[in-house]
């Protein structure tokens, strides 16, 4: 029998595993690490149009896993779904969009669809992109996004033709042809064109899935973008019944961590297997980890505990370990980004090591609070690389503490001209004539109405920025409170 991990070899562990998983997720997802929570199934099957998910929980992540076959069979084989085996991906759009892609970039959407531009055009730009995608020789061989538009309204035929072909072609082969849509918060700066393009795709999306057998569309999108895209088109109500949610519960959160652990490639990683029930190797160096440690949470406390102790001190009047961790990590509606979470046990096992080297276990508790920093701080960069003018509202409140009255807020924003601030990200993440597309911009879409600060602080509330108490003042979470330097009385301390 391998001999149980010490306290060092479990701390090498969690730190190396953990910090190639996050390497992995800027990358893609690999064979070895991808974890299939039981809640993401739906995510995957090809007949669920829409897949809504907050900042960190894993749209990208299964977009990238569904264009790989191999990735595909994975997921095939645990979820049981050998649908995913006959499907042919291709992506319909993504960031980073250029001349080499079937969608044009941020900037270039931006000059084909600026303000004022006729709704029928939204629908149109969608008809352009899904003939790209599906290979139509007539419009691939024009090399101006502007004029595809263009001949696609001249040529409405040939888009019906396009698709009866595709399905056509599908159904002769055995598979379903699957068009991916991803990153759509980078559609556009201005928030109603890019409501407008969501409702489009929704509407061309709907429409493949009731006039087409063998041809779907899978939608990855923010719950607050997939509430705000207008759905006044015929059978709007029947995209909601091909909805589904990507959701981390505590469960999966624990479940990803010990897959991590699991399937790193090291002597560290195989007497974490043998202490931990039994594994199943599923070839590639890749383990199955016994059903009670991926989804039984008294499992799951015991395992826990042996890394991190029972208490977040020396007793449990500070809270226990286990509930504490992903109670401090979650935004305002409850949700806790795998990505967050990993970071922030891996720093805690190196702020271990380096403070704390002769604690009995491999976690201590005062790392694992120091740890929250860290993942603010990365937390609070995605903010700004997606929701960019969520970032810019909160760094007005630097200094401050919480919960705050709404007109504290409204003060604070009207003193700091935050108004004239997302106008001005507005027009900058418009891009100019002359922008290549290649340079991508950041920050994604801007709010509904950057004018009004209750509307401002309610679409705040609905992305779990901000939290309202019952008696209306404002919160912060802790992963979005410590990197904007803000207080709360006793709370987790910032950082002297």
């Amino acid at each position: 029998m391998t001999a149980v991990p010490t306290t060092d070899e479990y701390r090498t562990l969690i730190t190396r595993a953990l910090g190639v998983a996050l390497d992995a997720d800027t990358e893609g997802p690999d064979l070895r690490r991808l974890f299939t929570p039981s809640s993401h199934r739906l995510a995957l099957d090809p007949d669920v149009t829409v897949v809504r998910g907050a900042r960190g929980t894993g749209k990208t992540y299964w977009a990238k896993a569904l264009t790989d076959p191999d990735l595909r069979e994975v997921a095939a084989r645990s979820y049981m779904m050998p649908r995913l085996r006959r499907v042919r991906v291709t992506t319909g759009f993504t960031t980073g969009g250029n001349t080499g892609t079937p969608y044009p970039g941020k900037r270039k959407i931006a000059r084909l669809l600026g303000e004022g531009a006729d709704p029928e055009v939204f629908e149109i730009f969608w008809h352009s992109v899904v003939m790209m995608a599906l290979g139509v020789p007539e419009i691939g061989s024009i090399p101006d996004w502007a004029d595809r538009i263009r001949w696609a309204q001249e040529n409405e035929d040939a888009y019906d033709d396009a698709l009866s072909k595709a399905d056509r072609e599908a159904r002769d082969s055995g598979e379903t042809r699957v068009l991916l849509f991803d990153a759509l918060d980078h559609l556009h700066a201005d928030r109603r064109t890019a409501d407008r393009l969501v409702s489009a795709l929704f509407q061309v999306a709907l429409e493949l899935r009731l006039t087409t057998g063998a041809l779907r569309a899978k939608i990855f999108v923010r719950p607050d973008m997939y509430d705000s895209a207008p759905r006044t088109f015929p059978d709007a109500s029947k995209l909601g019944a091909n909805a589904t949610d990507l959701e981390w519960s505590r469960e999966n959160l624990y479940g990803l961590l010990f897959h991590q652990l699991g399937n790193h490639q090291s002597p560290e990683a195989e007497k974490f297997r043998e202490q931990h029930g039994k594994w199943q190797p599923e070839g590639e160096g890749r383990f199955i980890a016994p059903v009670d440690v991926i989804a039984d949470e008294k499992r799951q406390e015991q395992v826990f505990v042996a890394l991190a102790g029972p208490y977040m001190g020396t007793d449990r009047r500070k809270g226990h370990t286990f509930t504490w961790v992903p109670n401090h990590l979650q935004d305002g509606k409850g949700r806790v980004s795998p990505r967050t979470w990993l970071l922030a046990l891996r720093t805690a096992a190196t702020l271990t090591a380096e403070q704390h080297a002769g604690h009995p276990h491999p976690l201590h508790y005062e790392a694992i609070r120091d740890s929250l920093h860290a993942a603010s701080d990365l937390r609070v960069a995605e903010l700004r690389d997606d929701i960019g003018w969520a970032a810019a509202a909160i760094e007005q409140f630097e200094g401050v503490q919480v919960p705050m009255e709404p007109s504290q807020v409204r003060f604070l924003w009207e003193r700091g001209g935050l108004a004239d601030i997302l106008r001005d990200m507005a027009e900058a993440d418009g891009g100019s004539e002359g922008a290549e597309d290649e340079q991508e911009p950041e920050g994604g879409s801007g709010p509904r109405d950057p004018g009004d600060p209750i509307a401002l602080i309610e679409e705040l509330v609905a992305l779990g920025v901000l939290t309202k108490r019952t008696n209306e003042a404002l919160d912060l979470p802790d992963v979005y409170r410590l990197a904007f330097n803000i207080g709360r009385k006793g709370g987790v301390p910032r950082k002297s």
